[in-house]
């Protein structure tokens, strides 16, 4: 079978960096860029990521909307790598022990900055969290990060 080329090489290669990322070892969680313009996100939530009263902590709800977004968003750009300059949170249920999805969107913007739109599903289906970002072009090229393998 060949290798894979265009979007869908670049869509693995993103995959891969999100896998090599130092960061994600801290996360049960699997990325999937589906199409371009948007990513889902499988992660467990395990009673680790709870605050004092018993529910995952925001950094939890931040990191996977982030990434979701950011990754739907990269998906757009080929050439440089994305950087959150901002990232707005609306918490709607309390996640519990189980799986969840973060789905990412593209919402608007190509050229230097993009916005996406993230939120997060429960393991009922239900909405638990949603958040809009904003992504700059940086000057960091994608193709001299380790884990970026197209």
């Amino acid at each position: 079978m060949p290798p894979e080329a265009g979007a869908a090489a670049h869509f693995r290669a993103l995959e891969s960096l999100y896998r090599h990322a130092p960061v994600n070892g801290l996360f049960e969680s699997r990325l999937e860029i589906v199409e371009e313009g948007y990513a889902r996100i499988a992660f467990e939530v395990s009673e680790a990521h709870f605050h004092a009263a018993g529910a995952a902590h925001g950094t939890l709800y931040f990191k996977m909307m982030d990434d979701a977004a950011f990754y739907a968003c990269n998906s757009l750009a080929t050439d440089r790598f994305l950087l959150t300059t901002a990232f707005n949170l609306l918490f709607t249920k309390p996640l519990r022990p189980g799986p969840a999805t973060a789905e990412g969107r593209w919402a608007s913007g190509r050229r230097r900055v993009f916005v996406g739109e993230a939120r997060i599903i429960d393991a009922a289906g239900e909405e638990a969290g949603r958040g809009t970002g904003t992504f700059m072009r940086s000057h960091i090229a994608l193709s001299g990060l380790p884990g970026y393998r197209p």
